[in-house]
């Protein structure tokens, strides 16, 4: 019995030492049934994820130029951003917009479902 509980002592040890603990970074989302009214003064944005293309008020674009169209468009006031999601949307893709528009100063996105 003794050496039953060194061999699990030591496979516990092993294990404690050799794990790494990563911290996974979260991406806030709010959805659409609990998303903060715009100001009256200032339409929301509406943006389309499809599995292949970006849709930013019905044109297209690349996720790496996003970032840059959302500053153009959010320069003067507070805006919010609506995301309708295609079918063949996947999470990663999701994942990956949200990051993109992580940075973008003035914008709240909010997903909705569908398209």
């Amino acid at each position: 019995m003794t050496s039953l509980i060194d061999v699990i002592f030591l496979l516990l040890l092993f294990f404690m030492l050799t794990s790494t603990f990563s911290k996974f970074s979260e991406v806030e989302l709010t959805a659409a049934a609990q998303a903060a009214d715009a100001p009256s003064d200032s339409p929301p944005l509406f943006l389309q994820l499809g599995a292949e293309d970006i849709r930013l008020n019905g044109e297209v674009l690349a996720l790496q130029t996003l970032s840059d169209a959302l500053t153009a468009e959010t320069e003067e006031t507070a805006r919010v951003l609506l995301v309708a999601l295609r079918d063949d949307v996947t999470a990663q893709r999701l994942t990956d917009l949200l990051v993109a528009i992580r940075g973008v100063a003035n914008i709240t996105p909010t997903v909705m479902e569908g398209s």
